[in-house]
């Protein structure tokens, strides 16, 4: 009998995806986008044949940084 993943809390659902790792349906769930949340999506770092972006990871670069910052900040 599989377990009922909605009811687990989050620190739950990740114990049980750490200990069982083959198990897809708690992985999509763990992962799962949840409504009302704000997703930003950031362009590929590199072409499918593997040749870096320069400027999309110029851009992720800065996007971690300024995240950094923000944790910084609200650590504070």
């Amino acid at each position: 009998m599989k377990p009922d993943y909605d009811s687990m809390s989050r620190k739950e659902l990740r114990a049980y995806v750490l200990s069982h790792k083959d198990d897809m349906e708690a992985m999509r769930k763990f992962f799962e986008i949840k409504d009302g949340v704000t997703v930003k999506r950031y362009p590929p770092v590199c072409t499918e044949d593997g040749t870096p972006i320069e400027e999309n990871i110029r851009i992720m670069e800065e996007a971690i940084r300024e995240r950094i910052e923000q944790e910084k900040r609200n650590s504070n």
